[in-house]
């Protein structure tokens, strides 16, 4: 039975691993750390809440609220609401900044989503941006087809076997190899860009066939240039997505749980992070790391 409180007196109490930013710029360009991607049990709910009860899971990712009217809200796109609230370092109208992971206390209904039984919560935590972020644009634009071809495109040779072997896609091109990517050319319907640094994009629109969709995720803080004939050549789109609205996340989730698939992580406590985030620089980690923040996950550190 579930035990009912107040909205005030709401909180979660075990959760699970966030994606991190540094102030240094040394991981990413943008200044402030990011808490999010959490999972949790639900231990309590509040006397108006009807989507979860006492021994759910529950997990929250980018976002905490939104305006809930405007016409991206009623279209179940929140994340493009203007008064959409982040995770983390948002400004809230009822007091300080909002802490994301940090928070000793969280309430959300609308904003979290229902973790089926069969994915485990550490494997999850990282879905909730970082697969969402790609999920959501892949389904808009139309490159979610059974049977697609994926290529992976790296700037990285060493990641080449492992990324067919164990990962299993079709095609692996190296970035700045120019005869791959010449013979590559005129192939592709669409492109995921995750690349947060400044990089080229006349070599990446030129992989596209006609009418393919180059999407960006990343965040390059130096605007790139925009080489206008190519995509007119070809009726080319370049657009960009964020994140996804909480249906749109909870289709993913439910997906995954359907397919049996959850993130490759390393989950660590606690007092690992300065080294996690050293380890992140260098680019040693496969792929995400995950805190247990409430210490019930074994760890070898």
């Amino acid at each position: 039975m579930s035990q009912e409180i107040s909205v005030a007196e709401e909180q979660a109490v075990k959760a699970y691993g966030w994606a991190a930013r540094d102030s240094t710029q040394v991981l990413s360009p943008f200044h402030f750390t990011r808490r999010h991607e959490i999972v949790s049990e639900a231990t309590k709910v509040g006397c108006n809440v009807t989507k979860f009860k006492v021994g759910d899971m529950a997990g929250v990712g980018c976002m905490v609220g939104s305006c809930r009217s405007c016409d991206n809200c009623t279209q179940d796109s929140e994340n493009y609401c203007p008064k959409m609230v982040w995770m983390y370092n948002n400004p809230n109208k009822d007091g300080p900044r909002t802490f994301g992971g940090y928070s000793n206390k969280l309430v959300v209904e609308h904003f979290a989503v229902q973790i089926p039984e069969n994915l485990s919560l550490q494997g999850t935590a990282p879905m909730l941006c970082a697969r969402i972020t790609v999920y959501g644009p892949m389904r808009y634009f139309g490159l979610i087809e059974p049977g697609a071809k994926v290529t992976v495109i790296s700037t990285s040779p060493n990641k080449k076997k492992e990324a067919m072997e164990q990962l299993g896609v079709d095609e692996f091109l190296i970035s700045h190899d120019p005869e791959q990517l010449k013979a590559a050319m005129d192939t592709m319907d669409g492109i995921i860009d995750t690349v947060s640094v400044p990089h080229p994009l006349l070599s990446l629109i030129q992989l596209l066939n006609t009418n393919g969709k180059l999407i960006l995720l990343g965040a390059p803080v130096q605007p790139p240039e925009l080489p206008v004939f190519p995509l007119k050549l070809g009726r080319k789109l370049i657009a960009g997505s964020a994140t996804g609205g909480m249906k749109e996340t909870q289709e993913m989730i439910d997906f995954a749980a359907k397919h049996n698939i959850t993130a490759d992580v390393e989950v660590i406590p606690m007092d690992y992070v300065n080294t996690a985030l050293e380890r992140v620089a260098k680019a040693d980690v496969k792929y995400r790391f995950v805190i247990d923040v409430a210490n019930t996950l074994n760890s070898p550190y």
